[in-house]
């Protein structure tokens, strides 16, 4: 019983981590992509819930980044696109720190505007 019940806070803490690492975007530019992407594959048979919060993931991120390539010609267009650019960046700083705490507490993921490719 005792065993469980550490799995599976390592599962959780796994999978609170993976969400968490899609703030390196702020760091390296490009490391929010690749590392869920490289945990998501390498643990989504092994860890309970990674499958659906790998995808979710890879969804949110995926999605962030068309909306960026959309504003980015609406910048033209009055400032519009410059406007959309920091409710994106807000966007994708807040719902990775929801969405760990949720992951932490065995809950689903859940990002809005999210377009599902997976």
């Amino acid at each position: 019983m005792e065993k469980n019940l550490t799995l599976k806070r390592i599962d959780t803490q796994l999978l609170a981590i993976t969400h968490l690492t899609q703030l390196l975007d702020y760091v390296t530019g490009f490391g929010g992509f690749i590392i869920p992407l490289v945990l998501w594959i390498s643990n989504k048979d092994n860890v309970l819930g990674m499958d659906e919060h790998g995808r979710s993931i890879l969804n949110f991120q995926l999605s962030m980044f068309i909306y960026c390539l959309i504003s980015i010609p609406l910048i033209l267009l009055f400032g519009l696109g410059i406007l959309l650019l920091i409710g994106i960046g807000i966007i994708a700083f807040v719902f990775p720190i929801i969405n760990a705490i949720r992951a932490s507490n065995g809950e689903e993921p859940y990002y809005p505007l999210s377009i599902r490719f997976f």
